[in-house]
């Protein structure tokens, strides 16, 4: 289900590096306190499952994987910032 991939903390954190340019698994885990390797690889997994991002392995030693937003994923972010502008908006009426 859809949920289970927007529904987990750590989705929009992933989603919002992706796009901002760190798109490896060792740079992304560093990026937050309390991301672990574990969770950011299910994380990860989702969002290629549901076609929000590509995974880009490339044929070195040691192995090199990156991820970038699909176009699908590009929408998605689109919509994604469309609702923290409206949850911005809301807060400043407050």
């Amino acid at each position: 289900m859809f949920e289970d991939c927007v529904g987990c903390k750590w989705t929009l954190h992933i989603l919002m590096q992706i796009r901002s340019g760190v798109n490896r698994p060792r740079a992304l885990v560093k990026t937050k306190k309390g991301l672990t390797t574990k969770v950011l690889n299910e994380r990860l997994a989702k969002l290629v499952q549901f076609g929000i991002l590509d995974k880009l392995s490339y044929p070195e030693v040691p192995p090199r994987v990156e991820y970038r937003l699909t176009p699908f994923g590009q929408e998605f972010v689109e919509i994604l910032d469309l609702l923290e502008a409206l949850h911005q908006k809301f807060i400043d009426k407050l």
